[in-house]
């Protein structure tokens, strides 16, 4: 099973992105997952979950309420849309799959607890 990420880019502070994530196979759809980032010069870090039914979100406190984690089981596809961007939102973002758990609507929001990573896509937002 593959992942990839594409939707990044440069935008101005204040604007819009949304990213994808598609999976390679339909299993896809019995997995939590989610999106992390890392920015320059830090270590990866938590942005949101999704359950695999989509019953269940949680967001990073940097990013509640800017940004909406959806999926498309049918699509194998995950999304997550960013508004009102701000220049520390700048990182490489990666989607990633945690199937440890089939079926489970309890989200991590640990690196460990994702098993399948994307390659990431870059985000840049000026100032």
């Amino acid at each position: 099973v593959q992942l990839q990420a594409s939707g990044g880019g440069l935008v101005q502070a204040g604007g819009s992105l949304r990213l994808s994530c598609v999976a390679s196979e339909r299993t896809f759809g019995n997995y939590g997952m989610a999106w992390f980032r890392r920015a320059p010069g830090k270590e990866r870090e938590f942005v949101a979950a999704i359950s695999w039914n989509s019953d269940n979100t949680h967001y990073s406190y940097s990013v509640k309420g800017r940004f909406t984690i959806s999926r498309d089981n049918a699509k194998s596809t995950a999304y997550l849309q960013m508004d009102s961007l701000k220049p520390e939102d700048t990182a490489l973002y990666y989607c990633a799959v945690r199937r440890g758990l089939q079926l489970d609507s309890r989200l991590g929001t640990n690196l460990w607890e994702y098993d399948l990573w994307g390659q990431g896509t870059q985000v840049t937002v000026s100032s």
